[in-house]
């Protein structure tokens, strides 16, 4: 499978030019049909806080301009953004995930909100971790924040996924953490870990990119450091297979569990 991810600096609170930028962005590649095409933890707006302004005229806004990419594309589309709750001063933090006849087949809640930097007094704490198939992969998303949960992806193993993908917003003072994380979940569960992560800044962080795409094996295949770009990479469930065959760690895991 054909996989794209989109790092880039997302400009706060300013949806219409965050579409545009990606689509300018995609367009100057010949995406293959069926592909994967991944954007960041809340690509729409930003990390903003304001659930009043990140859920304005949503989830209509930003779930149509995924769903008519995904259709334009002819490819599966998962990207970060913010849900309304029923409460205005409450959101939920979300991954989204729309199949190339633009319907949504997917919907992820992030399970940790972030308390270092007051997330959780904005955002509503999701409940259940999610396997989807996509092509020959199952797919479990994480948000950020979670990627420091190994739980939540030993969860994902026990329900079959072999590829994680983590949509951040990750700092740059914490970004080895980040490089660390992934390449752990990567080893531990001997699955494929795509992390897309955002650069430039806003009103409080600083981003540090390193969006990357690595092996079951922990091997990093390609690495997005601090551009502003589309990574690519093209990965295979036979790889995963051929791994977990060979050294039995997740199969001793998933034989305990049952």
């Amino acid at each position: 499978m054909n996989v794209y991810c989109v790092q880039f600096d997302s400009q706060w609170n300013n949806k219409e030019q965050n579409f545009t930028t990606i689509t300018n962005m995609l367009d100057r590649y010949s995406i293959h049909e069926e592909s994967l095409i991944l954007l960041p933890e809340m690509f729409a707006t930003g990390f903003s806080l304001n659930p009043r302004l990140t859920t304005e005229n949503e989830p209509y806004k930003t779930e149509n301009f995924l769903s008519e990419l995904a259709i334009q594309k002819k490819s599966w589309i998962m990207g970060g953004m913010c849900h309304p709750t029923g409460n205005d001063e409450m959101a939920y933090n979300t991954a989204v995930t729309f199949n190339p006849s633009g319907e949504r087949i997917s919907l992820y809640r992030k399970i940790h909100p972030i308390p270092a930097l007051r997330e959780d007094q904005f955002h509503l704490s999701g409940d259940s971790v999610e396997c989807m198939e996509i092509n020959s992969f199952k797919i479990t998303p994480a948000i950020c924040y979670d990627l420091r949960f190994p739980e939540l992806f030993r969860t994902g193993v026990s329900m079959g996924s072999n590829l994680f993908v983590v949509l951040g917003c990750w700092p740059k003072s914490r970004i080895q953490h980040w490089v660390t994380l992934l390449k752990a979940r990567a080893i531990e569960n001997q699955a494929y870990m795509i992390g897309v992560n955002r650069v430039g800044k806003d009103q409080e962080l600083e981003y540090g990119g390193r969006s990357m795409i690595i092996s079951p094996t922990g091997e990093v295949l390609v690495d997005a450091f601090e551009e502003t770009i589309v990574l690519d990479s093209t990965i295979k469930e036979s790889k995963v297979r051929e791994w977990r065959n060979e050294f039995t760690a997740v199969q001793e895991f998933i034989g305990k569990k049952n």
